[in-house]
């Protein structure tokens, strides 16, 4: 009849959509095929109802985990749902229709004392579990290895009386090879007594102070020189640090020194290497220029470096990469370029097309003469195919401050060009801007000059500029190096890679 198997305990796969249901059967319906369960559990999770009912079509495979014998349904239904909290542990199991059915036992009251075994307990007791109690049971064996680690626990397991444990109680135990070389593991590790841990604290700094560093270091050097080996370092020993760019394997010495004037320099700078860069006289730079002249370099050539070399200068002054890309076009840098009608002024217009080139706003000022040089005539008709807007008088230069300021007004010659009306009204103009200043060519320190530069380029070897002259670059025109022995200068070349370098005051 349907009637004898309520009470039983048994699990239901419904299976993959709705899962498996566990729990003791409260209800058999034979006229609508259905079978109701009382405490469900779902995949081993406590179900929030406490019934379900399942139609026979739903139903996958069913299996009786247990049939309580009579007046043990309700009693093993408690010890089940309030001790265990899983279903088919921990209650007596009957065997089952194809043949899994299993035997576990436990306390019928809860509140007795339970006695939790030592491990040589374990070793000497067997269980069987069903495979779907394998779980719970592993998980409760890990638990009472835990707590037996415990001396107390200990202790307290051994006060306890036989009479008070429950005749039906037994000892679960795992069996197999693995998880005894795993216990044999857990026995090394946390078996020690408690009463064998010392009460006080390791004294580091007790101990420490009984090393004298100083002595052993004293041995081992004193070992070092008896023997002549030497250890990978000592402690007052620093070793040689490199920089990327130098080799470490020994070479010649190095000479500094590769620039020698036929006379004594007014003054010296150096490169960041520390080659030695004399100044020169104006007469000797001079005479330099029309060497070289003589030999092919001539004036436009030299126009064309001079422009090439301090647009690149300018153009790293105004941001270089990060001020010209093509997301910032709505803030292109302007410059104002200074230049008066001498080859200082041609030079300048020179380098104002190389930067107009390179997509930069430039306005050229240049005062207007009825006679110009021929110089000057060519570069201004080149520079009137760019963009670069030219003016000749004060009043068109921007009020507002420019990004640079490029000074081209004086020369080594014409210095009555500073008493002009313009060239005092450009100075003070240039003077108000706040913008940073660039002079290119610069006079030499004997010469006032009417407007403080931030930075100044030299050509070819620097004169002995003064300090209004602000930081000195030199860049490379391309003279060669028996021009400068046929002027007597021993020369050579100090820029390396570079056509623009910086040089420092000595």
């Amino acid at each position: 009849m349907a009637t004898d198997w309520l009470g039983s305990i048994v699990s239901i796969n419904c299976g993959e959509s709705l899962g498996v249901y566990q729990g003791r059967v409260s209800a058999v319906d034979q006229v609508s095929q259905t079978i109701s369960l009382t405490r469900p559990f779902h995949n081993g999770v406590k179900c929030l109802v406490p019934e379900v009912t399942f139609r026979a079509g739903d139903i996958t495979e069913l299996k009786i985990l247990e049939i309580p014998g009579p007046g043990e349904s309700r009693q093993c239904g408690e010890l089940q749902q309030t001790e265990m909290g899983i279903p088919g542990v921990g209650c007596q199991v009957g065997p089952s229709q194809n043949g899994t059915g299993k035997v576990l036992k436990k306390p019928i009251s809860s509140s007795a004392p339970q006695n939790i075994p030592r491990r040589t307990d374990m070793k000497n007791q067997d269980i069987i579990i069903s495979p779907q109690q394998q779980c719970s049971k592993s998980y409760m064996d890990r638990h009472v290895e835990t707590l037996t680690q415990s001396k107390g626990f200990r202790r307290r397991h051994n006060s306890w009386s036989s009479s008070s444990r429950h005749p039906n109680q037994v000892t679960p135990k795992k069996s197999g090879l693995k998880n005894g070389q795993m216990k044999s593991k857990d026995d090394e590790c946390f078996g020690d007594d408690i009463d064998e841990i010392p009460d006080t604290d390791f004294d580091f700094e007790g101990n420490l102070a009984l090393f004298d560093k100083a002595a052993v270091f004293e041995e081992i050097e004193t070992y070092e020189r008896r023997s002549g080996t030497r250890s990978r370092g000592t402690p007052n020993e620093k070793p040689a640090r490199y920089r990327h760019d130098e080799n470490i394997l020994e070479s010649e010495p190095i000479v500094y020194r590769r620039i020698v004037v036929p006379q004594n320099a007014n003054k010296e700078f150096c490169t960041d290497s520390g080659l030695v860069v004399p100044s020169v006289s104006y007469e000797l730079h001079k005479k330099l220029l029309s060497v070289a002249e003589k030999h092919g370099l001539t004036l436009e050539r030299r126009l064309e470096m001079t422009g090439v070399c301090a647009s690149q200068m300018a153009l790293s002054l105004l941001g270089g990469p990060n001020r010209l890309n093509p997301k910032n076009v709505h803030q292109r840098p302007t410059v104002a370029l200074l230049c008066g009608p001498h080859v200082k002024g041609a030079q300048g217009i020179s380098c104002g097309r190389h930067l107009s080139n390179h997509d930069v706003h430039v306005i050229l000022f240049l005062p207007n003469f009825v006679k110009m040089l021929e110089s000057i005539t060519n570069e201004l008709n080149l520079f009137s195919k760019t963009q670069g807007q030219q003016v000749s008088s004060v009043k068109d230069l921007p009020d507002t401050p420019v990004d640079l300021v490029i000074n081209c007004l004086d020369c080594h010659e014409n210095a009555f060009l500073r008493d002009q009306p313009w060239y005092k009204a450009v100075v003070d103009w240039a003077n108000q801007n706040r913008a940073p200043v660039l002079s290119i060519d610069p006079p030499i320190s004997e010469m006032e000059q009417g407007i403080d530069a931030k930075w100044s380029l030299a050509l070819g070897l620097p004169l002995p500029l003064g300090e209004r002259a602000g930081r000195v670059y030199l860049c490379d025109i391309g003279i060669p190096q028996k021009v400068f022995q046929e002027v007597g200068i021993n020369y050579h070349s100090p820029f390396g890679c570079k056509f623009v370098i910086p040089l420092h005051s000595t």
